[in-house]
């Protein structure tokens, strides 16, 4: 099955050509995010913002940098796009969105894997926005929608390559 594979080659990328990557392309991530399974199917409740602006890119690179005490933090690593995903709370399920924002995000770093652009799931920047409210309104989100995490996306530095076999990293325990 080709989906191990692509799970094989997956890496957080760190270093991006500046090309912004094509409407095809993207269209081909989001498409992916879309498809991604949400708690009780409210779809609803979940929102994708593209930023491809550079002059917002740098924006919010600043207020991360100074929110974190690090001039010289770049948080996106120099990605041309960046995905935000936003959520909205839901009484009969706390918290489900930051599960529905992991499927969503995971899904487009599978397909931007897929057709060899680089990826990297983002978190810490989203605290920018509760230090700059100014920031948050160029978001556009719709009423009672809330940033909870990122992807950034752009050709990669270096190519991504297959890995040797997938590695049991995380604990497991079977009980029957």
């Amino acid at each position: 099955m080709e989906m191990i594979k692509t799970i094989e080659m997956r890496k957080s990328t760190r270093g991006y050509k500046t090309e912004q990557i094509k409407d095809e392309s993207l269209n081909v991530i989001l498409n992916a995010g879309c498809a991604a399974p949400v708690g009780m199917g409210a779809y609803d409740s979940v929102h994708i913002t593209v930023i491809q602006n550079s002059d917002l890119l740098d924006k919010i690179t600043k207020v991360t940098a100074n929110t974190f005490g690090n001039p010289k933090m770049k948080p996106f690593y120099g990605a041309p796009t960046l995905i935000i995903v936003s959520g909205k709370a839901n009484e009969k399920a706390p918290n489900i969105e930051v599960a529905n924002t992991g499927c969503i995000i995971e899904n487009m770093a599978l397909a931007a894997t897929d057709i060899n652009i680089g990826s990297v799931y983002l978190w810490a920047f989203i605290s920018s926005f509760s230090a700059d409210k100014e920031l948050l309104k160029k978001l556009d989100l719709p009423e009672g929608f809330t940033p909870i995490s990122g992807i950034a996306l752009g050709y990669p530095i270096e190519s991504l390559t297959k890995t040797k076999g997938l590695k049991h990293n995380i604990k497991i325990n079977t009980i029957k």
